[in-house]
């Protein structure tokens, strides 16, 4: 593993709807002309804190992927979706959950057909496009808190605190009457969606983590 230098800084981006985390990467590094990167992808529908990794800050994909994440989701109630979100075919059920409790703790997560994963080489989400359907992995995941912030009109919003490779939908799914609407990454790990548009020198992101420090060191 190459050794870790303070060049290259972590850019803070609020992702709109409708991009995905590989759209807006691209996008900086045509602007900027350098080489660059992310640490954890956020669905097209999804909004909210990117982490972009500009030049020798590449480097530090390894300790900011493992980050947790906090998100804010919206459940759409009496409804369902083939893909737990907006962008599959959604199904009115009419029934509303009795309890609007998310599962906390470990969690045991079957990846989605619609995730970035890949499976036999391919990642699933192009399998899922040309209709195939596979055994997809089951992991365990870290889901530390499941705030329930407000509910009504059909709707449901959550404060979720959880380790990377958290399905937020999946979760949402677990309601079983309801998919995943709205998705908001408020932050991730120190990192603030507040702040988007700063540039964090990786001499910064050093003193915020110290496992960074240390390699540096």
């Amino acid at each position: 593993m190459p050794a870790l230098d303070a060049a290259g800084a972590v850019l803070l981006l609020d992702k709109p709807v409708g991009k995905t985390s590989h759209d807006v990467v691209a996008a900086v590094r045509r602007e900027r002309g350098v080489k660059t990167g992310h640490a954890g992808t956020l669905d097209p529908f999804a909004t909210g804190l990117l982490l972009v990794l500009l030049g020798g800050a590449t480097r530090l994909q390894r300790f900011l992927v493992g980050l947790p994440k906090t998100y804010l989701a919206t459940a759409r109630l009496g409804w369902t979706s083939t893909t737990g979100d907006p962008d599959g075919e959604l199904t009115e059920t009419g029934v509303v959950p009795g309890s609007l409790a998310l599962p906390t703790g470990t969690v045991r997560q079957r990846v989605p057909m619609t995730s970035a994963v890949r499976v036999g080489g391919e990642r699933l989400y192009k399998k899922a496009h040309r209709g195939e359907t596979v055994v997809t992995p089951v992991r365990d995941v870290e889901v530390y808190r499941a705030d329930l912030l407000s509910s009504g009109e059909g709707y449901a919003h959550y404060e979720i605190e959880c380790s990377t490779g958290t399905y937020v939908r999946t979760l949402i799914e677990t309601l079983e009457d309801a998919y995943c609407s709205g998705l908001r990454r408020v932050a991730v790990g120190p990192f603030r969606v507040e702040d988007a548009g700063r540039e964090v020198p990786v001499a910064e992101v050093a003193e915020l983590l110290p496992a960074v420090g240390d390699a540096l060191r």
